[in-house]
């Protein structure tokens, strides 16, 4: 008996959280293509970004983290030709994000990514997280568009 009703209530449990364990059919991304070189897009990126008011806390050197701990486990296939992403922050977005629901605090800082694929030397990709329907209401949208707009700077270059 204690088994079987052991094996309800995982049952159960497991109804409550298989909607936050679902992947989601959404795109996760958004991603631009630019035929600008990497530091051109790099250099683009950090304009938009500084132009918005927004202040830079870090720039991750992704290939070259990626490249260090790849050969560290076995791997020797570069994924990036080149690859950087900018960590940066909005008190005032953060902010109000935040207050609306404290647990998408993963959100912060925001992030866009730049790469070249080993493949692709002639395209930089632009890529960053989709928090919400760009065309939507409410602050996770204003984020994505804000976060769309320094994209699109970024693709167009110099």
């Amino acid at each position: 008996m204690a088994q079987r009703q052991l094996a309800l209530i995982a049952l159960f449990l497991f109804g409550l959280l298989a909607p936050v364990m679902a992947p989601s059919a959404e795109p996760q991304a958004a991603v631009y293509k630019s035929t600008a070189s990497f530091d051109e897009v790099m250099e683009a990126l950090h304009l938009a970004i500084e132009e918005k008011g927004l202040f830079i806390n870090n720039v991750m050197h992704m290939r070259s983290m990626l490249e260090r701990t790849g050969r560290d486990l076995g791997f020797d296939k570069p994924v990036y030709l080149r690859a950087e992403s900018i960590e940066f922050c909005s008190a005032l977005l953060s902010r109000r994000m935040l207050q609306e629901d404290p647990r998408r605090i993963v959100n912060c800082p925001f992030i866009i990514s730049v790469y070249v694929l080993p493949d692709q030397p002639g395209t930089t990709y632009i890529a960053h997280r989709l928090l919400a329907d760009p065309r939507g209401k409410g602050i996770l949208s204003e984020i994505t568009r804000t976060l769309k707009a320094i994209a699109e700077s970024a693709a167009e270059g110099w």
